[in-house]
C-alpha cells in the first residue's frame, strides 16, 4: 500500500508489522509533511520494495518477524547505501537501537516521542541527504584532483588521511565503495610503513614475539632525534580513470632487491610481509624508488567504477 505516485514529492517507505502503527504513522506524516508513504511489514519486504523505488528515507520498526529493524539497517547499508534509515524504538530496545546506528542509522524516534519528533527528525535526515545528493552532483563534474600532505610520525592521523582518499576515489568515479576500501588498506600498511619502518627504522623483527617491544621503541623514537624531525610526504593525484599516491620518507631507505615476491609459490607473509602483500593484491601497481624511501601506488578502475 502506499500513497499517490508523484515524482517530485519524496517517499519514505515505512516497514512495521503492525497494521495500526503503519496507520498511525501514515496518519502523522500526512498531516504535518508533504510526503508519499510506501509501507513494508518487514524487513524482507522493505529490501525488496527498495529494489523497485528507492525512497528518499526508511523508517523501521526495531522488532520484526523474518528479518529485525537491525538486520535490515546493515542489508540497506551494504546494498543500497545512499538510503538512510531511521528508527522508531520502543521500551527496552535501546540496545539494538544503538548496534544499529553503529551499523549505519542515520537517527531513531523513539515510538512514545513519534507525536512530536517523527517529522523534524525526517526533515533533518532529508535535508542532509539533499544536500549530500546534490554535492555529489557537483563532484561528478570532478576531472582531476591533486593533493600533498605532510605528516607527523602519529599512527592515528592514518585513518583519516585514508578515509579522505578512499572519498575521493569514490567521488571521482575511480572505484565503487568496496574497490575503494581495498585501495584504502594498501595506503594504509604504506603509510604506516613509511613511519614505522623509514622515518623511526623500526624493525617488524621485533614483533616476531608480540607487538609490545615494537610500539615501545616506535614511541620513543618518536620523541628523539634524528626520528623526530622527519615527515612522510604524500603526493596524491586522481582522475577518473586512476589515482597515483606516492609516499615518501626521511629515513635512510633499504635495499629493495631484497623485497619478497607475494606471487611465488614458496612465499608465506611474514611480521614485515603481511603491508607489501596487502599493497600488490589491492593496487594495480606498486613500484619503489631507487634507494627504498618512496613508494608510488597506483590503482586504475574502468567507466563502471569498478576497481581494477
Amino acid at each position: 500500500m502506499s500513497t499517490p505516485t508523484s515524482p517530485d514529492v519524496p517517499a519514505i517507505l515505512v516497514v512495521d508489522d503492525s497494521q495500526l502503527e503503519q496507520r498511525f504513522v501514515a496518519k502523522l506524516l500526512e498531516s504535518q509533511g508533504s510526503w508519499r508513504i510506501i509501507f513494508a511489514n518487514n524487513g524482507v519486504e522493505a529490501l525488496a520494495a527498495i529494489g523497485r523505488e528507492v525512497p528518499a528515507v526508511v523508517l523501521t520498526d526495531i522488532q520484526m518477524p523474518q528479518m529485525d529493524g537491525l538486520t535490515l539497517v546493515e542489508k540497506i547499508r551494504d546494498q543500497f547505501p545512499q538510503v538512510p534509515v531511521v528508527l522508531m524504538t520502543g521500551e527496552g530496545s535501546e540496545r539494538i537501537a544503538v548496534e544499529a546506528l553503529k551499523a549505519g542509522a542515520a537517527d531513531y524516534v523513539p515510538k512514545q516521542a513519534l507525536t512530536h519528533d517523527l517529522t523534524s527528525v525526517l526533515e533533518r535526515v532529508l535535508s542532509i541527504r539533499q544536500a549530500e545528493t546534490r554535492r555529489f552532483r557537483v563532484l561528478a563534474g570532478l576531472t582531476r584532483r591533486s593533493s600533498q600532505f605532510i605528516l607527523e610520525n602519529d599512527p592515528s592521523l592514518v585513518p583519516p588521511l585514508v578515509a579522505l582518499l578512499r572519498d575521493d576515489m569514490i567521488e571521482i568515479g575511480l572505484c565503487d565503495i568496496t574497490g575503494a576500501t581495498r585501495a584504502g588498506i594498501a595506503l594504509e600498511e604504506a603509510l604506516l610503513n613509511a613511519m614505522y619502518h623509514g622515518n623511526l627504522e623500526v624493525s617488524s623483527e621485533l614483533r616476531e614475539n608480540g607487538d609490545d617491544a615494537f610500539h615501545k621503541l616506535a614511541a620513543e623514537r618518536r620523541g628523539q632525534s634524528p626520528y623526530q624531525a622527519r615527515r612522510v610526504r604524500v603526493d596524491a593525484r586522481m582522475i577518473p580513470g586512476s589515482a597515483t599516491f606516492v609516499i615518501a620518507d626521511q629515513g635512510p631507505g633499504f635495499d629493495i632487491s631484497k623485497l619478497p615476491d607475494p606471487e611465488s609459490p614458496d612465499y608465506i607473509p611474514g611480521p614485515s610481509g603481511r603491508g607489501i602483500l596487502l599493497m600488490r593484491a589491492f593496487m594495480t601497481e606498486v613500484r619503489y624508488n631507487s634507494t627504498g624511501n618512496e613508494v608510488t601506488l597506483v590503482k586504475t578502475g574502468d567507466h563502471g567504477g569498478k576497481c581494477d
